[in-house]
């Protein structure tokens, strides 16, 4: 994108809308994606920052007046500076307070987006960290009433799960003027940021009041920074920040300026959802519609609704990605055909890998495997209908085959070449010469022996008529060359079902290693969720302790010994979450075995009725034949 557009406007009754010019842009994004979100006073140049980390002068629009110029949330995706195949996708959001709308619930919705929507959130002010300034960040205090993890828990207090789920939290404070010193010595950015969130002892009403917003910012965002920004330029050119010459900004502002791109950089992960998710482009879209409609319902968006929406969008499309992958590569060998059965179950089983390993590149919280299933099942159906087509392209070129190298004998019939005294012996050399170059160059087709054995048959009706109007030959020797006949087209009829049956061996042997190849990338696919969910809930837990530590450390002894037990509940809970998942694993990999087992079972039974078949045939070998 070369410039800003918006994302979220207001319609005229004042709920919020999505633009669907920007959804198209989000849904073309399969990259992971990095969203930083800026939040804050209107009046306060949160769009100056966002466009210096989109590494322009302009874009988003700056206001050179009194009024708020950013309306909703604007969006700019960019190539991510620093993370190659990562697509940084900023939002600047409307300023909060602006008097002329006078509407405190739109504002906590545009925070509440933001906070759902972005893995850095950036709260820009002015002056110092406050208490006036805390109490601006209001918004903060109403999640809890905004935001649910759980469909279930219509009246829980799901806030001690926030941090697993919330983004880092980067305090930019714009014109700062003070010393950075706490108690008269030099204190860090970082520092002053804690000590400006330093609770108060005291039950009463007004510590509570003063307490509430920065348990909230110490609870719910795993990671806090602070970057005091110092006045940019003279105050007469304010108004033009955005086309001022580098040599008219202030060293320092630059500097600031330039330290805070560089750490939102490297520091912002990619957005993630609950479980450890990661979301591209296109996730973020469907987010995007879905806690907006959801808000403008007057309803309250919930994070596991969100995950199990989104499982369901991506893994049908998953499914159909897989799909597409299969069937353009068999497409391809398409036009090869007609092919060794082996050729087409080797390429089947490397499509059929590529395909599954697509669908898992984009599933999540496939728990019953249904979608797996689908996919499966299509493939399946699939491969069949491409071994058909190969198997009638295959019988063609046999038939055409043999409809060239018998076009002699076929005229000698009409003739009448055979029709004499030492015809039928001419007559089966011909007919073995035809056999030897059909064997010699159809020996590969899938059909092969099928079609000589359908041919032979055919031509049997011919050579019996030749063998009764020999007269060269006594009784005795028609009828000792008629069983001979009889057991060359006994012959081929067993070859042409032991071709079936080698051919069916390959193909109980293709599934055998597609399956254990399917075995493997479930196994994997586990693996990884597995892995995405405990890093969650160590990050929380790492967020936990550091709270703990703080609050012990600055007196707040009862404080710590409530988090003990929340972080019990919580361990409790992620032990019983690790569990679940890797029981629904545990089944999915059941059901797939059994999908498996039923698919050999079937094969096996065909195996077993060919066998039999197979046996039921009596073929006396010939003295003499007149073909082999």
């Amino acid at each position: 994108m070369d410039k800003p557009v918006c994302l979220i406007d207001t319609e005229s009754d004042g709920k919020l809308c999505v633009q669907p010019s920007a959804l198209q842009i989000l849904q073309q994004i399969q990259q992971p994606v990095v969203v930083v979100a800026v939040v804050g006073l209107y009046r306060t140049g949160k769009s100056y920052l966002m466009n210096r980390l989109a590494g322009k002068q302009t874009g988003f629009a700056l206001g050179r007046t009194i009024e708020s110029k950013t309306k909703g949330i604007w969006m700019w995706c960019v190539s991510h500076p620093t993370k190659a195949g990562t697509t940084l996708v900023l939002l600047d959001t409307e300023g909060l307070g602006d008097v002329d709308k006078g509407d405190s619930k739109h504002d906590t919705n545009i925070f509440c987006l933001a906070v759902l929507l972005s893995s850095t959130l950036v709260f820009n002010s002015r002056g110092t960290i406050d208490n006036r300034a805390v109490e601006e960040l209001q918004y903060v205090t109403e999640l809890t009433e905004c935001i649910k993890v759980k469909s279930s828990n219509e009246d829980a207090d799901e806030s001690s799960e926030f941090v697993k789920f919330f983004p880092s939290f980067i305090w930019a404070v714009r014109d700062f003027t003070l010393e950075l010193k706490i108690d008269g010595k030099d204190a860090t950015e970082n520092e002053y940021l804690e000590f400006a969130l330093k609770l108060k002892h005291g039950t009463s009403k007004k510590v509570m009041e003063y307490n509430l917003p920065r348990e909230c910012i110490q609870k719910f965002f795993p990671s806090r920074t602070c970057f005091t920004f110092p006045f940019p330029t003279a105050p007469e050119n304010l108004s033009r920040l955005e086309s001022l010459d580098p040599a008219d900004v202030s060293p320092d502002f630059l500097e600031v300026t330039d330290n805070f791109c560089k750490f939102v950089f490297h520091e912002s992960q990619e957005k993630k959802l609950k479980e450890g998710i990661t979301v591209t482009g296109r996730v973020l879209g469907h987010l995007v519609k879905m806690y907006v409609d959801t808000i403008s319902s007057g309803a309250v968006p919930c994070l596991e609704n969100a995950v199990i929406a989104m499982s369901m969008i991506e893994n049908e499309a998953a499914v159909k990605e897989g799909l597409e992958v299969y069937q353009s590569g068999m497409e391809k060998l398409k036009g090869s055909f007609p092919l060794e059965l082996k050729d087409v179950s080797s390429e089947h089983q490397h499509l059929s890998s590529t395909a599954i390993q697509t669908f898992m590149k984009r599933s999540f919280r496939d728990t019953d495997g249904k979608y797996l299933k689908s996919l499966e099942e299509n493939i399946n159906k699939l491969f069949d209908g491409y071994l058909c087509q190969n198997k009638q392209a295959s019988k063609r070129r046999c038939e055409d085959l043999l409809s060239s190298l018998s076009a002699p004998m076929t005229e000698n019939l009409k003739q009448g070449f055979y029709a004499k005294p030492g015809g039928y012996d001419l007559f089966c050399k011909d007919l073995e010469d035809i056999v030897k170059k059909y064997n010699s160059q159809a020996n590969k087709e899938v059909k092969a022996e099928e079609v000589l054995e359908k041919f032979l048959k055919q031509k049997s009706v011919d050579s019996k008529a030749i063998l009764q109007a020999d007269k060269k030959l006594t009784e005795k020797e028609k009828k000792i060359k008629e069983e001979t006949e009889k057991a060359v087209l006994l012959m081929q009829e067993i070859k042409a079902k032991e071709e079936k049956q080698r051919q069916l061996e390959q193909r109980m042997e293709a599934e055998r290693q597609s399956n254990e190849e399917r075995m493997r990338q479930m196994m994997a696919k586990m693996a990884e969720e597995m892995r995405l969910q405990r890093e969650e809930a160590a990050r929380a837990m790492d967020s936990k302790l550091r709270e703990q530590a703080d609050l012990l450390e600055k007196g707040f002894k009862d404080k710590a010994d409530r988090m003990s037990q929340e972080m019990e509940e919580f361990k409790r809970q992620n032990k019983e979450a690790e569990s679940n998942r890797a029981r629904e694993f545990a089944e999915m990999l059941e059901n797939s075995n059994k999908r498996h087992e039923e698919s050999m079972a079937m094969m096996m039974q065909q195996h077993k009725q060919q066998m039999q078949a197979l046996q039921r045939i009596n073929a006396p070998p010939p003295s003499k034949c007149c073909i082999l």
